[in-house]
């Protein structure tokens, strides 16, 4: 018999910002933190179980199940303490998203079309602009700053380091990579424009560098107003449109597998 009731939503939403971060911090709680606690509850109640036969006469085998319960609760005790680090950094770079997300919604009244979290293949692109004024990937790296002294990003030699640290997962890399991907997805529906590179670091001091030069912008979100006038227009109304509309299907299309 089919089913007599529907979803109201005539599309799958559109997702927001930190979502895959989302999905993923619920992926590591329960391998991390809650398969580990279980298990070492677990034993410890074999343990003592045996230690309870044992004083009551029955026929008991202490030892064994205690050495096993110490192995198993020292290797559940790394890695609870690993998945409580990594949920840390997994909801400090989601919360990042958002904020930055959130910052960004005032551009749609310049005229961008906005989206969050966009899925392309293993990874995903953190925000996408699209408006007369381009195209702009934008990577959010939320990191972790002192409480005192300096906070500053660098830029040279095509390299970003934070407080003279090399940052992991080199992030001019990955900004190119997304905007390569956006450009070609928008070539398949012969729709061209060229798609800027942007990393933004919530919180840090961005010193100045030759943006040209290393093909990526890297800001302080706060920046990117400043940016974005000195842009020409180089889209029409209609062909923003267009391409914000090709790439709200497509991740409608894969919000909804």
């Amino acid at each position: 018999m089919p089913d007599e009731v529907k979803s109201p939503l005539k599309a799958a939403p559109l997702r927001v910002a930190g979502q895959s971060l989302s999905e993923q911090l619920i992926d590591n709680a329960f391998d991390r933190i809650v398969g580990p606690y279980l298990l070492a509850v677990f034993l410890v109640l074999l343990a003592a179980l045996e230690w309870y036969r044992y004083y009551f006469s029955a026929t008991p085998s202490p030892w064994i199940y205690t050495s096993i319960a110490v192995v198993g609760v020292g290797w559940s005790v790394l890695k609870i303490r690993g998945g409580f680090r990594q949920a840390k950094n997994i909801r400090q770079g989601r919360d990042g998203e958002r904020a930055v997300a959130q910052y960004l919604e005032r551009f749609r009244a310049q005229g961008f079309q906005v989206f969050h979290d966009v899925l392309n293949g293993d990874a995903n692109i953190d925000h996408v602009l699209i408006g007369p004024r381009g195209v702009y990937t934008i990577e959010t790296k939320t990191i972790s700053k002192p409480r005192r002294g300096a906070c500053t990003i660098t830029v040279s030699d095509g390299i970003i380091r934070a407080n003279g640290r090399v940052i992991e997962r080199d992030p001019l890399v990955q900004a190119k990579a997304q905007a390569r991907w956006l450009h070609n997805f928008l070539g398949e529906s012969e729709l061209k424009a060229f798609v800027q590179p942007v990393v933004v670091f919530p919180g840090w001091y961005v010193e100045r560098f030759d943006t040209k030069a290393a093909g990526v912008w890297v800001l302080e979100p706060k920046a990117l107003g400043a940016f974005f006038e000195q842009q020409q227009e180089s889209l029409s109304a209609d062909q923003a449109r267009a391409m914000a509309s090709a790439l709200a299907s497509y991740v409608r299309t894969k919000n909804a597998s």
